[in-house]
């Protein structure tokens, strides 16, 4: 399996991404895009979270490039109507997830580090993020669609595909996929440690990514694991070519993440999820009391040892100058 460390020193905005002093750069914005024009719907839950259609989103990302913010995750929302066993939509190059990765980078070029959520959940008609067969998540069928998937978006310019799913073996596969489709210097950031949590629930709501039936236990890490599965799993990703871990959800798991962040060698993110978001939301009131509250968070984070911080809190941070 090739490593390449260039994929991350490849655009000046992922060096600061990933190898600048903390700071606002260090932080990536998450959105939620859906089909449709002039759509801009608040998420239950998360205020000051909105899924949006492509244009809306073109717009919200300038606001936000004006601030500072320089990094995004998309999440691809799809209609129930267009939902199937195969998540055909996941890798439809017409798909509007596709057409907003396309539109950014020709609108802001290198300037936006652009990620992408590979996974099946949202475009399954059962929600899980795999093949289902005979009522069972299958894990080489499933490694197959991501693969799929990533490259796709890929093509349509991604700088990193964010493998969100937890099969076993997908990381080499996707980049195994990424080189035979011509894209080396596109970075795969892997959810090396994701805990099957009680805190995904806006979030689930915000992708339409409920399972129709039973629970992602099979295949996200148990709460009640060690560290020493959180090493494995981050440390096999690393073999597999990961170019970023990825430690989730945040604030319970902070002394995972220093963990995984004293074992490998490769820059480590932590996903400040939506239910740790709408706590603060719901609870701090004032703007004051909320900078505080969300400055406390993020200097944990650094404490623990991140690199980046993925976290709804960005825009606010940015618009506020919190951090500089």
């Amino acid at each position: 399996m090739k490593t390449r460390p260039r994929i991350n020193r490849w655009t000046e905005a992922r060096r600061n991404l990933l190898f600048g002093d903390f700071s606002l750069q260090s932080l990536v914005q998450p959105h939620f895009v859906v089909e449709g024009n002039n759509v801009d719907a608040p998420i239950r839950g998360m205020e000051g979270i909105h899924q949006q259609s492509v244009d809306v989103l073109i717009e919200t990302i300038r606001s936000d490039a004006e601030h500072g913010i320089h990094a995004i995750m998309l999440f691809g929302v799809v209609n129930s109507t267009e939902k199937d066993e195969q998540a055909t939509k996941a890798s439809d190059a017409s798909s509007h997830l596709h057409k907003a990765v396309q539109q950014i980078k020709a609108e802001f070029g290198d300037t936006i580090v652009v990620m992408t959520d590979v996974c099946l959940c949202t475009a399954t008609n059962h929600g899980h993020c795999g093949i289902v067969e005979h009522g069972h998540i299958v894990n080489d069928a499933s490694v197959a669609r991501l693969c799929e998937i990533a490259v796709s978006h890929a093509e349509a310019g991604a700088d990193y595909v964010c493998a969100s799913d937890m099969m076993d073996g997908r990381v080499s596969e996707i980049r195994k996929a990424l080189e035979n489709a011509q894209h080396s210097t596109t970075g795969v950031l892997s959810y090396s440690v994701k805990y099957a949590s009680s805190f995904y629930g806006p979030f689930r709501h915000a992708a339409d990514s409920s399972p129709e039936f039973g629970d992602r236990s099979t295949h996200q890490m148990n709460v009640n694991s060690g560290y020493d599965e959180a090493i494995l799993e981050a440390k096999l990703d690393e073999g597999e070519g990961a170019d970023i871990i990825m430690v989730k959800p945040g604030l319970p798991y902070l002394d995972v993440l220093r963990q995984i962040a004293d074992s490998v060698h490769r820059p480590v993110a932590v996903y400040n999820v939506s239910g740790e978001y709408s706590m603060v939301m719901n609870t701090a009131n004032d703007l004051e009391s909320r900078k505080n509250i969300v400055c406390e968070i993020m200097t944990s984070f650094k404490r623990a040892g991140a690199d980046v911080v993925v976290t709804y809190h960005a825009r606010e941070i940015a618009q506020h100058a919190w951090m500089s």
